[in-house]
């Protein structure tokens, strides 16, 4: 008798991870176009370098303390790492470029590339947090009150 993974053993199981699947990727897909990480629908960024301190439609704050956004660097500072030393390998296995010639192209890669990502990078590490550890399970967050015209 063969033992059923089990997964297999367990449907409930099997349907729960594909919920968290889905989710994940929801919430990815919200990050890589630079909106809010619960609703999707609000825009980080007000203007290029200026995020906004809350979603205009759901009212999650960005920022939830002072240095929040310190591990958007290590996902921009491995963005760029894991580009450009694998691309360094890559070329000098299968082209005929000299050191300085790779050097001359990945340094300003390594300049320029952080500064590209930096929306992004912080917008990916909103939504790592807000998965792993969302806003309402921290504070109450309340709902947007109408506006009286």
């Amino acid at each position: 008798m063969a033992v059923l993974p089990r997964w297999q053993r367990n449907p409930p199981e099997r349907a729960r991870a594909s919920k968290v699947a889905a989710r994940i990727f929801t919430m990815l897909g919200h990050g890589l176009r630079l909106r809010c990480p619960r609703c999707g629908i609000g825009r980080l960024y007000g203007k290029l370098f200026r995020m906004n301190e809350n979603c205009a439609h759901c009212g999650l704050k960005f920022e939830r303390e002072q240095g929040y956004f310190i591990g958007a660097i290590y996902i921009n500072y491995a963005a760029t790492v894991g580009i450009a030393v694998p691309g360094f390998f890559l070329l000098d296995a299968f082209t005929n470029i000299t050191i300085n010639q790779q050097l001359a192209l990945w340094v300003p890669f390594a300049v320029i590339f952080p500064l590209l990502f930096f929306h992004h990078s912080r917008s990916l590490w909103l939504v790592m947090d807000h998965y792993f550890n969302p806003a309402q399970q921290l504070f109450s967050v309340p709902p947007k009150p109408p506006t009286d015209n």
